[in-house]
């Protein structure tokens, strides 16, 4: 029997948990990247919506989790005493500009290798090669040397959760009425679109998503308690743990594997299963040289810059966001800003692309 002593449990309660993130993703096309597109180029913001609606539920479930006591994520990296400002804003930046260049994020190219998409493979390849470099190879010493040192220090606040800062600052705990602030706010702005309303399928798809991002905390800390190893408290991330799962796969690293190694896996699996049981199974390859080069370099900075920023979409915008880190929104806007630049490089031909299009919605 596998009980909670087991390190092996730990991972396989990530597969499991993937495999329900895969298979909803699958099915409801979740991918930031595209949310990003048509809110931009069609002016549609139903998978906009759908992804912030994703955010928001594992961000109140996991307060929720916290205000019973039920789990402490003080541990959690993402919200250490130490905020990289400008690894934030320059991993964000690049980690937006690959995600252009190649039309979806780390776990967007899961979803689709689970399909067949060997594009995906090549990204997935890239970016876990490159997030191994800048984590503990030769990008790493930039992160080390130059990066590292223009931190900001939060160590007085407890941490750099916005709820830690604004209950030291008053002395009052004002972590869970926050939480419930952003959260009302954020829920008004979604459904307040009638065509959003419509969308019964993804709406349920983007509290499953959340909510199973969420249970990453719970996982981690509960095993946390019990493993005779230290096991790393975290919710979903898909630019370390893909290297972390290349490193398992190709080499005896001496450590089993963790819960996002295992939450890789499984949604992989849950894509695939989604692909099947829809017909959806082909094989996908780029069309030549320039397309191989363009998702090669968009997997360098995705993984990159993902290591830079402590966290994708996933990360930063998701698990981040639950625990009301500061470095969540600098990121994403980051990230969002990045990307629009880098379709206005491959699509129109420029980087400043995206400023005409914000004056012509001004003027529009």
């Amino acid at each position: 029997m596998m009980g909670l002593d087991n390190p092996w449990a730990l991972p396989l309660f990530g597969i499991l948990t993937g495999i329900v993130v895969g298979f909803v993703a699958r099915r409801q096309h979740f991918c930031t990247m595209a949310a990003l597109e048509r809110y931009w180029f069609a002016n549609n913001s139903i998978g906009l919506r759908a992804w912030v609606l994703a955010a928001v539920t594992a961000l109140l479930c996991t307060q929720s989790l916290i205000a019973i006591g039920a789990i402490d994520i003080s541990q959690s990296f993402y919200i250490t005493e130490n905020l990289s400002l400008v690894g934030s804003i320059l991993g964000g930046l690049m980690f937006g500009f690959g995600m252009a260049f190649v039309g979806t994020c780390g776990f967007g190219a899961i979803i689709r290798l689970g399909g067949g998409n060997l594009r995906a493979l090549v990204v997935l390849t890239g970016l876990g090669l490159a997030a191994i470099a800048a984590q503990r190879g030769i990008t790493g010493h930039f992160r080390v040397w130059v990066l590292d040192p223009m931190s900001f220090d939060f160590t007085a606040a407890g941490s750099q959760s916005t709820g830690t800062i604004l209950s030291q600052a008053t002395g009052l705990n004002l972590q869970y009425p926050l939480a419930l602030i952003i959260g009302i706010t954020a829920l008004w702005w979604i459904f307040r679109s009638s065509d959003f309303r419509q969308e019964h399928a993804k709406i349920w798809g983007a509290l499953i998503i959340g909510a199973c991002i969420s249970l990453g905390w719970v996982w981690t800390t509960t095993f946390e308690a019990h493993l005779f190893v230290e096991t790393q408290i975290e919710a979903g991330s898909f630019v370390t743990p893909v290297g972390d799962t290349i490193m398992q796969i190709i080499t005896v690293t001496g450590t089993l594997p963790d819960y996002g190694v295992g939450l890789v896996i499984g949604v992989f699996v849950g894509a695939a299963l989604a692909a099947w049981k829809s017909n959806d199974l082909r094989w996908e390859a780029c069309d030549d040289a320039r397309e191989l080069g363009r998702h090669l370099l968009g997997a360098f900075l995705m993984g990159t810059g993902g290591v830079f920023a402590l966290g994708c979409t996933i990360g930063q915008g998701v698990s981040a966001f639950s625990v009301m880190a500061i470095s969540s929104p600098i990121v994403m806007i980051s990230i969002a800003i990045g990307a629009r630049v880098g379709l206005g490089v491959l699509l129109e031909g420029s980087p400043f692309g995206f400023l005409r299009a914000i004056s012509f919605r001004k003027n529009g």
